[in-house]
């Protein structure tokens, strides 16, 4: 496992379902694309365990154009449990599955 940390902004996605993410450094973008190259998952997502506060969860990153960045989405039951909502910063661990 290869691990990142970092501080984001939460913020709520515009569409329906209320998703919520937060957008990767730019930083750990390219490392990430560099260590994961050989190995393309659909829509470019990649297997990540993230966690925030005490609570962790399994979940993917996905490519995004806009931010040429990958977005992380963080689940209703994470912010419930860590009481985050959109707009705040938000310190995140993220373990990169590089098997």
């Amino acid at each position: 496992m290869t691990d990142f940390e970092f501080d984001a902004e939460l913020w709520l996605y515009p569409g329906k379902g209320g998703w919520h993410f937060v957008t990767l450094p730019a930083e750990i973008v390219q490392q990430i694309k560099f260590l994961t190259e050989p190995k393309k998952r659909g829509w470019g997502s990649k297997a990540v365990v993230a966690r925030t506060g005490k609570t962790e969860w399994m979940t993917s990153i996905f490519p995004d154009k806009a931010s040429d960045s990958f977005l992380l989405p963080v689940k209703a039951e994470v912010r419930r449990r860590e009481k985050l909502a959109a707009g705040q910063t938000v310190r995140i661990a993220l373990m990169l599955d590089r098997a």
